[in-house]
């Protein structure tokens, strides 16, 4: 049973940690085409949840349930282990639920997402990746936020403090951080992700740029009714003037 100490919780603090999601999918290679897929099946794909650099995410994750389509043996799969993923194949795309298992120490119940499972490219160049046969890959960048955790899992999120170190000692100390149990976003992206300050600081001087033009739309428009409003003002004041005034 554990002890009154061990279900205390850390006041006013919140813990987060970055995560990714998604799928990544590719049309099969007619040379290469996996000898166990059916027939009718197109493309091997894989959904997955991991770390934003691939790292280790096992201390806070448990395990990662994903229930995909009725159609596949065995639609529920539960990972309970590095990496959280389901390799399979198939010609459809389909929406795929995916709950999250958080470590015994959380107290937490589980968290669900959803993810559209993408087969097939879309944008400006889809037709070239299909002839190319290049990768599909669907993600999100996605948090988790831990309120006011209990002392244990506190302990684990922030590297191995003792349970009942007073919160101002907490973080301190060459066992403070452990390699890996970060919640750091990295300051650059990289081919294999693409989330990071930089991509972050990017998104928001374009943001920035899109509320100037926006603003700068709404002032005109409000210059051109300004001139509507004269233009009908002047109408009306030309239909009141008296018939006697007007030449014959």
């Amino acid at each position: 049973m554990p002890s009154a100490t061990g279900n205390k919780r850390v006041k006013t603090v919140s813990v987060f940690r970055p995560f990714i999601f998604g799928s990544e999918a590719k049309p099969f290679d007619p040379e290469k085409r996996p000898a166990n897929a059916p027939v009718d099946h197109t493309h091997q794909w894989r959904v997955f949840v991991k770390g934003i650099n691939d790292e280790d995410i096992s201390y806070w994750l448990k395990k990662v349930q994903f229930k995909l389509h009725e159609t596949y043996a065995q639609a529920v799969r539960t990972i309970e282990a590095p990496p959280f993923e389901v390799v399979e194949t198939g010609w459809g795309e389909f929406e795929i639920q995916i709950k999250l298992y958080f470590t015994p120490e959380s107290g937490e119940k589980p968290q669900t997402l959803w993810h559209s499972l993408k087969l097939h490219p879309y944008g400006p160049d889809a037709e070239g990746m299909k002839e190319r046969r290049e990768a599909v890959v669907s993600q999100n960048y996605e948090e988790v936020i831990f309120n006011e955790p209990v002392e244990p899992f506190y302990d684990l999120m922030t590297g191995g403090v003792p349970a009942g170190t007073p919160v101002a000692s907490r973080g301190k100390g060459k066992n403070a951080k452990q390699p890996g149990r970060t919640a750091e976003i990295p300051l650059s992206d990289s081919p294999k992700n693409p989330y990071s300050r930089a991509t972050e600081g990017k998104e928001l001087d374009r943001m920035a740029e899109a509320i100037k033009t926006v603003d700068q739309m709404i002032k005109e428009e409000k210059e051109k009714l300004v001139e509507r409003e004269k233009y009908l003002a002047e109408l009306r004041e030309t239909e009141g003037v008296p018939a006697t005034t007007k030449k014959r």
